[in-house]
């Protein structure tokens, strides 16, 4: 029997997995820490701007996302004809794969970088080309070791997940500086808004100052907008012009569009949820390397943790463990992490509870 078969590829694409939500069950609390959300939720502007949206849903929404790209100007002091808004910065990354990407040529993407980078480059026909990383850290020579005459795109997520680690901004001048003007750099900032450090800039200016580099965001960490699916670029603009050809002309729905717009505008609620991510990213970092785990040093809103290979101490023991108690966190396996588990930063009761978990699995016999 005859049938419809996908292009050439695309069944040897591995599903992006997504991390694991808890089996609710009676009398027993649960705590997903399993997907960086923020334990905040959305600002309550937001909640409201969404929730007035609900008398005109027969309405399209504005097709440019005009409002919202005006904010997110107005915020980052950036001209907004050069931003493009989409469901999720995962369409974003999707649309640019789909403009730049081909058979024949290469995308480069590190050791533990982000799933979705793969899987876009391979769903257009073009190869995943994978530079090492150094102490789970992305490494600018290694990137520009693998560039060849079919590179022509380089994904970097600063910072990175599931590592959390990033470069300094010197580190990303120099590698833009390294790769030849043809290669468009696609700089991943989902979890900008959680680094304090001085010597890191999301590469705005980059993108600014550039005809090849783009800048990718979301709203769905600090901002809590994961549900509404939203996300943002900024670039050259003629980088914007070519990805707003094939763009869905009403990929953001109005209710995510005026609700990110009230959620960038309530600056309080993002530096109240900055600070305590920040508090509970270090102290949950110092408590479990008390108990003999390795944690990577992270300036994002979760920890990765590297656990023995002893049997009853490994990554998988301590998953079963913590599930069984309630804690739902990330297996890594996928990112070739075996040893390893990912857990974002909870609510203060989840974060206490944690700790007092996971010593409890440590110090067992």
């Amino acid at each position: 029997m005859s049938r419809p078969v996908p292009k050439a590829g695309i069944l040897d694409i591995a599903p992006y997995t997504p991390g694991k939500s808890p089996v609710v069950e009676a009398g027993r609390k649960t705590f997903k820490l399993s997907a960086n959300e923020t334990p905040f939720g959305p600002s309550p502007r937001a909640k409201e701007a969404f929730t007035a949206v609900a008398t005109h849903l027969e309405d399209y929404p504005e097709g440019t996302s005009r409002v919202l790209r005006e904010a997110i100007g107005k915020r980052h002091g950036l001209d907004p004809a050069r931003i493009i808004c989409g469901a999720g910065s995962d369409e974003i990354l999707n649309l640019i794969a789909h403009v730049y990407l081909g058979p024949g040529d290469e995308a480069i993407s590190t050791t533990h970088g982000f799933l979705v980078y793969p899987i876009a480059t391979s769903a257009n026909g073009a190869t995943n080309v994978v530079a090492a990383e150094v102490d789970f850290t992305c490494n600018v020579d290694a990137i520009l070791d693998c560039v060849s005459p079919r590179t022509k795109l380089v994904w970097l997520a600063n910072p990175n997940n599931p590592t959390g680690t990033y470069l300094p901004f010197d580190e990303i001048k120099r590698l833009r500086a390294g790769l030849p003007e043809h290669v468009l750099l696609v700089l991943d900032a989902a979890y900008a808004d959680y680094v304090g450090r001085p010597d890191y800039d999301s590469g705005l200016e980059l993108a600014n100052s550039t005809e090849n580099t783009v800048v990718c965001y979301t709203f769905s960490k600090v901002h809590g907008l994961a549900a509404l699916r939203i996300g943002w670029m900024f670039g050259p603009a003629d980088i914007v012009d070519a990805m707003n050809r094939i763009r869905g002309p009403f990929n953001v729905s109005a209710p995510a569009m005026l609700a990110a717009v009230a959620a960038i505008e309530d600056t309080q609620h993002v530096e109240m949820s900055q600070a305590f991510t920040v508090k509970w990213r270090e102290l949950l970092s110092a408590e479990v390397r008390k108990l003999g785990i390795t944690v990577t040093p992270s300036v994002a809103n979760f920890i990765l943790m590297h656990f023995p290979t002893t049997p009853g101490k490994t990554a998988a023991d301590a998953d079963a463990f913590l599930t069984s108690r309630g804690l739902v966190l990330r297996a890594v396996t996928n990112y070739g992490l075996p040893h390893s588990l990912r857990m974002t930063i909870g609510t203060e009761e989840a974060n206490r509870f944690f700790l007092d978990t996971i010593r409890e699995f440590m110090e067992q016999k």
